[in-house]
């Protein structure tokens, strides 16, 4: 109420029956909405809603320059992904791995002359690339509520006519993976975000 912002009809027929309960008679509903009103009234001051950026506090950092790498253990078979999987700290100790429900692997690395070789050597490599893209990493202080913030931030980007080619979240982090020449656009964008 204090807010402005309940349905004073609504209220009055969900609480009709405790009202006629408490009186001992049946009571005219316009009577009871009547009376939610003058109460209503009564609070001299209504609250302002506070609206607070879904994304204050959080810490951004952009990469450019990222392979992304998908293979399964069907391409390859468990123990070539397995050796593969610990050549990465060889090259590039600073990647994103994610491994989905269908044995597929999802490696974010910086474009690397060594890690394309590495994965040239397997047959159908030309399956594993995409290249031209960064990464946005998104970190929200874990006392903030997170439950809407991928949705908001595909939205924001889209708005702003920016696509996502993928999106990774946890609990920790959200990483976004957008082609390389949206990547400042999307990062000014959301720092604006954070400073709101």
């Amino acid at each position: 109420m204090k807010m402005d912002v309940i349905n004073y009809t609504a209220l009055a027929v969900k609480i009709q029956t405790d009202v006629e309960r408490q009186l001992g008679n049946p009571v005219n509903l316009n009577t009871i909405v009547v009376a939610i009103k003058r109460y209503a009234d009564s609070f001299l001051e209504k609250e302002e809603i506070k609206t607070e950026s879904v994304l204050k506090n959080a810490r951004l950092s952009l990469t450019d320059g990222i392979l992304d790498i998908k293979f399964s253990t069907n391409d390859m078979g468990k123990k070539e992904t397995a050796s593969l999987l610990d050549k990465f700290e060889q090259y590039d100790s600073d990647y994103e791995f994610f491994r989905m429900a269908d044995s597929t692997f999802r490696v974010l690395t910086e474009d690397l002359a060594d890690i394309r070789r590495m994965f040239e050597s397997f047959p159908s490599a030309k399956n594993f690339f995409s290249t031209g893209l960064a990464k946005i990493e998104i970190r929200i202080p874990q006392e903030q509520n997170r439950s809407d913030v991928v949705s908001y931030v595909a939205e924001i980007l889209h708005n702003n006519g920016i696509e996502l080619q993928n999106a990774f979240f946890s609990q920790d982090n959200i990483i976004l993976v957008l082609r390389e020449e949206d990547a400042s656009k999307a990062y000014e964008v959301l720092r604006a975000e954070i400073s709101r």
